[in-house]
């Protein structure tokens, strides 16, 4: 069967890690449904599946925790057969698979294959025979280096897909303020005051930034700026960021795991300052225009917010923690450390003070 990429009216688009992954191919999956008029089904995992009912980009969406992807699920070949025939049914014209430069996309190659998908895009670091009927070789970090944005948008157009607007795609809704108000009044905040949004929660050891020294930022915002501190966070993790409030003391709020993905994004659009660690939330923060500090673990720098007024921050990863994939590690040795702003203490001050002033 012969299809051209202009015929394509069922396009699937597969990106199987987290959120931010996930808001980072918006712009890609926007320049596909302008381009193609195309129906757009998107296979992504549990974690970031949340998000999903605000990109209107995406038609539907089918979940699917990969074995080949981190995560806690448990797969089991009987879900894959299962995943397999769904996708069969339903006679997708093409797939097109959303990687990072660290990950192998054969695997996913191997189930759009088996689904008779006729047309599959991907990168690919070795040739792919069969398993991709287009393939561009990913040259990624060896020979050069591309933002995550830009590298799911120069995916899309070899299909000849053309992009209009790189901004990414978040919807936030007004109908969810009355419910944070709510919850703000619950665990002690008031919507009516000033409030700065902390973040400082990531289930990936590798990127959690030294508990002492937030305590320490969140003290002087607090004394600085007299404002509140939100400190955010999601389901399981409401522990932690109690012993952080206790830590900071007056001024410092517990909203980690009340709040929804919907209600969670309005209230970064709502907040004047985030500050982060590398997570999914500095790009929701990158979605609704809000300015964000991010403190970077020096792992994938490929995934700093996109076109937002923003401070980039960086600390080391202990040797321990740092990945044993070899292509990040060849990355990691290319940084130049010394030229990139360190997380300090001293330098989140001065970056909330300089991002707090108007335009």
């Amino acid at each position: 069967m012969n299809i051209n990429w202009n015929d394509c009216k069922k396009i699937l688009c597969i990106r199987l890690d987290n959120m931010g992954d996930l808001l980072m191919s918006t712009p890609a999956f926007r320049a596909l449904k302008e381009s193609f008029q195309c129906h757009l089904t998107l296979l992504t995992s549990a974690a970031a599946a949340p998000v999903t009912a605000d990109i209107p980009e995406i038609d539907q969406v089918i979940v699917f925790n990969a074995p080949w992807v981190k995560h806690d699920h448990v797969a089991t070949p009987e879900t894959y057969q299962q995943l397999v025939e769904t996708l069969r049914k339903e006679h997708f014209d093409a797939a097109i698979i959303f990687t990072v430069y660290s990950q192998n996309p054969l695997p996913t190659a191997m189930l759009a294959f088996e689904a008779g998908i006729p047309l599959r895009l991907a990168y690919c670091r070795e040739n792919p025979y069969q398993l991709l009927t287009h393939w561009i070789p990913d040259e990624e970090p060896l020979h050069t280096i591309h933002h995550q944005v830009e590298r799911d948008i120069n995916l899309v157009a070899f299909t000849g897909a053309k992009v209009v607007s790189t901004k990414l795609s978040l919807q936030t809704h007004e109908t969810h303020w009355p419910a944070i108000i709510k919850k703000m009044r619950l665990y002690g905040a008031d919507h009516l005051k000033p409030w700065i949004v902390m973040h400082p929660m990531v289930q990936d050891a590798k990127r959690q930034y030294n508990f002492y020294k937030w305590v320490e930022i969140g003290k002087q915002i607090i004394a600085h700026h007299q404002c509140q501190l939100l400190i955010t966070g999601n389901t399981g993790e409401e522990a932690d960021a109690e012993a952080l409030k206790e830590a900071i003391g007056e001024g410092a709020i517990n909203l980690a795991g009340a709040l929804s993905v919907a209600e969670f994004a309005l209230l970064i659009r709502k907040s004047p300052l985030v500050i982060s660690v590398n997570t999914g939330t500095i790009h929701i923060a990158a979605a609704t225009a809000t300015p964000v500090i991010v403190l970077y673990a020096l792992t994938n720098l490929q995934h700093t917010p996109w076109r937002v007024r923003s401070e980039v921050l960086y600390f080391d990863v202990p040797p321990s923690l740092q990945s044993k994939n070899v292509l990040l590690q060849y990355a990691y040795q290319q940084i130049p450390k010394h030229q990139l702003k360190k997380a300090t203490v001293e330098n989140v001050l001065k970056a909330v003070n300089k991002l707090l002033q108007p335009v």
